[in-house]
């Protein structure tokens, strides 16, 4: 079937960027059922489903540093390559995805084998106990298998959405997770391998999302073909993509440093039940994310060709759509959590204890969370305008800074592992805050 490609630099801005920014949040959404589902299934697998949560949860770190890492070497040249796609210099759009295409392949191998050398280390690290770490290990070690698979389905797939095939990005990631949606029953379930087959499940799905990707991009479709030629590690170039990039590795990698002090700190404070339900208030956190980030991701490669083209107009207008839209929808998924709690938790467990003790805490983890719409829409502003000191610094901020101290800080004042969970809205504020009010008074007053 002949591909779709939105034209940024005709109509209205917010068309654009909704028509990028639907089938990426579909595309989005369905990528999250590879852990999500599997999560769903493990918490409802009968004896000792508690404690498989658990386990998989403290895979959560290991999992999101890898992330970090395809996000640093393929989200970092992306608004690159729509500035060069925007100013008509395909030669230097192609180069820019060759160099970030070998950056995915040389660290993935990288980061599999210390994966595989220092996982018990690291997962006691993370707040594994003796029981859980048995969980946690046989999830490991077959999900290490498909890291180059994941890091290019992740890395690369915004390639094709930056050239304006959202619809087709939006299929990279509905391919895979369809698989894992078959799978994940049959290897679990049928076939008895629990956590294992919830692991095998999606490696399996993220190489059929990575061999579409990359047909997709190698093939006549592309506006800009990834071609051999192009594919190396060019100096300049990775110091470009790295300095566009670390915002969203810190962000990523960021949130797998509050995972591990989190995990490390309820450990403490509270068990294996409390780790438990934080693995449960993150999947839901995940979950409603979803279109805050597909906004996001939608208009800054819609910004990223009209900043490039010097339509600040547009650019304006895109930056506008996405802080409103982002505001309405956060407003609406509070309230959602504060009145219906426990349902959303009972979506991922049938454990009574759980869930009773976990309707408290997610009431507190969301709290404030309308304004993380703030700190998307500053943050995907910075990025797609190539402004990567004020990215990095508010990545910094609300994660560095401002969550992880006070997940030590609040248990050991006397609030215990309510204090956990404080952090993170505490955080929402401060940091969504300063994050648009600096990016109003910096990036937008220039335009």
């Amino acid at each position: 079937m002949k591909a779709t490609r939105t034209d940024f630099s005709t109509g209205p801005v917010w068309k654009s960027i909704l028509a990028q920014a639907v089938p990426l949040t579909i595309a989005q959404m369905v990528s999250l059922l590879y852990n999500v589902i599997d999560r769903v299934y493990l918490g409802h697998m009968g004896d000792g489903s508690s404690m498989a949560l658990t386990g998989v949860g403290l895979t959560f770190p290991v999992v999101t540093l890898l992330m970090a890492f395809a996000v640093l070497f393929g989200n970092g040249g992306i608004p690159l390559f729509a500035m060069a796609c925007g100013a008509g210099d395909e030669q230097k759009a192609g180069r820019i995805m060759g160099n970030s295409f070998a950056l995915i392949l040389v660290s993935a191998v990288f980061l599999t084998l210390i994966g595989y050398v220092f996982s018990r280390p690291i997962l006691f690290a993370f707040g594994a106990s003796e029981e859980s770490f048995v969980y946690a290990r046989r999830y490991l070690n077959i999900y290490l298998i498909g890291t180059v698979f994941m890091m290019i389905t992740t890395g690369m797939n915004g390639y094709i959405n930056a050239q304006g095939f959202a619809r087709t990005g939006m299929k990279s990631v509905i391919i895979g997770s369809i698989a894992n949606i078959i799978l994940d029953p049959i290897l679990i379930f049928a076939l008895k391998m629990g956590v294992a087959g919830a692991a095998l499940a999606t490696v399996i799905s993220q190489m059929l999302s990575a061999a579409w990707v990359m047909r997709f991009l190698t093939g006549n479709q592309a506006a800009v073909r990834l071609k051999r030629e192009m594919i190396g590690i060019r100096r300049s170039d990775t110091i470009e993509i790295i300095k566009l990039g670390m915002s969203n590795f810190i962000m990523q990698s960021t949130n797998g440093l509050v995972q591990i002090v989190c995990n490390s700190t309820l450990q403490i404070y509270g068990g294996d039940l409390y780790i438990g339900i934080m693995t449960v208030a993150n999947s839901i956190r995940e979950v409603f994310f979803l279109p805050v980030t597909g906004i996001s991701a939608g208009s800054q490669p819609v910004i990223s060709y009209n900043y490039g083209a010097k339509r600040n107009d547009r650019v304006k207008d895109g930056i506008n759509f996405n802080t409103l839209i982002g505001m309405a929808y956060t407003a609406a998924a509070w309230i959602l959590v504060l009145l219906f709690p426990g349902v959303w938790i009972g979506i991922f467990t049938r454990n009574a204890q759980l869930i009773e003790t976990g309707i408290e805490a997610l009431r507190i983890y969301f709290f404030g969370f309308v304004f993380m719409a703030f700190q998307f829409a500053g943050q995907s502003a910075f990025q797609a305008l190539g402004d990567a000191k004020h990215a990095i610094f508010f990545s910094l901020l609300r994660k560095v800074i401002i969550v992880v101290p006070l997940t030590i800080l609040l248990p050991a004042a006397g609030f215990g592992v309510k204090g956990v969970f404080m952090a993170e809205p505490i955080s929402n504020i401060i940091g969504g805050t300063a994050s648009y009010v600096t990016m109003r008074l910096t990036a937008y007053r220039k335009l």
